[in-house]
């Protein structure tokens, strides 16, 4: 919990990761661009006192993720959005049997989402299936440009995958995160275009799409499906850290998700560990929209920022927010 000026705020963390991108997991050239590219963020949109040297970057301990979200980065609630690449990485990029003793020994702290591949056909639903019953899953993380077997990329739109969305809605995983966002080498920028979130929002209308990343570069696309489309959301990792560097950009896009989304379907997140979640935390509650850009934009109330550091996320995923939280309605918060 985070408290500033008598207001305490009940944070979810809408995107973390526990991953192993070591040189010893790397299975080629691909592995090890892909998390330089990683790095390369983390440099460049952190404050310098938060940097971290690239062979801790590659693989961080549990120790590390428990101290940085949960001790220090004022987060109440941390959900795993895995990322798989098993064509860049031997064992895969997200350590999913850390992932899941973790969510074991932290039931309340941490959420753990599955992902799937339409491409895997109809013995990768069974497996999904199997899992998802298995392990309670609430949420999946998809990749729509994740390589595989020649193929590099996918859409929502694809027969298989409205295999998979019907498999989701069966199951009651409800929320469904999608990367669409800017690349990540060597994945090709068109296939995170946010086109299918259309469709499929239209014809799921039970699932939440959460779209990470909320579509940067194409923001302006992604606004204009989320205002028509009740059930999509904005996830707002790498957008966040613009709030150090870019303050007025980050003001830019912060009033643009307002005005057309709304405060109710905005989703912090800090995508840990290419950045950790205390000082942007820290910073987004003490931000404002500049003066000069607040006749277009307006002004972010405490209220909104609530919802957005955890509120609405916690509406997603029925979790029980404490009594005498900044923005709390009656029916989430504890008796």
């Amino acid at each position: 919990m985070y408290e500033k000026d008598g207001r305490r705020f009940y944070v979810v963390d809408g995107h973390i990761h526990l991953w192993d991108g070591s040189p010893a997991n790397q299975r080629n050239k691909y592995g090890a661009g892909w998390i330089q590219c990683f790095y390369d963020y983390h440099k460049g949109l952190s404050p310098e006192e938060w940097l971290w040297s690239k062979d801790k970057f590659e693989r961080y301990e549990v120790d590390d993720l428990l101290r940085d979200v949960f001790e220090e980065g004022h987060v109440d609630v941390g959900i795993f959005l895995p990322t798989i690449l098993s064509e860049f990485f031997v064992n895969g990029f997200h350590r999913h049997e850390e992932a899941i003793a973790l969510r074991d020994a932290y039931p309340d702290k941490i959420i753990l989402n599955g992902a799937w591949d339409p491409r895997d056909g109809e013995a990768g639903l069974e497996r999904f299936e199997e899992e998802a019953r298995r392990l309670g899953y609430r949420g999946v993380k998809l990749y729509t440009a994740e390589w595989r077997d020649g193929s590099k990329g996918y859409s929502l739109t694809d027969p298989m995958s409205y295999r998979y969305l019907e498999k989701c809605q069966e199951l009651g995983v409800t929320n469904i995160h999608v990367h669409k966002g800017p690349t990540v080498w060597p994945l090709n920028r068109d296939a995170f275009d946010v086109h299918d979130i259309d469709d499929v929002a239209t014809a799921f209308p039970d699932l939440n799409f959460i779209v990470e990343h909320i579509g940067l570069p194409r923001l302006e696309d992604f606004c204009w499906i989320a205002t028509q489309e009740s059930n999509v959301y904005a996830g707002m990792a790498v957008a966040m850290p613009f709030i150090h560097g870019r303050p007025r950009y980050f003001a830019q896009i912060m009033g643009e998700l307002i005005y057309w989304l709304g405060e109710d379907k905005i989703l912090f997140a800090s995508d840990y560990a290419i950045w950790h979640p205390k000082w942007l935390v820290e910073k987004f509650v003490d931000f404002q929209i500049p003066a000069d850009m607040q006749s277009e934009y307006g002004t972010i109330s405490d209220e909104a920022k609530a919802k957005i550091l955890g509120l609405n996320a916690a509406r997603l995923y029925d979790l029980p927010v404490p009594d005498g939280v900044a923005g709390a309605p009656r029916h989430l918060a504890e008796v």
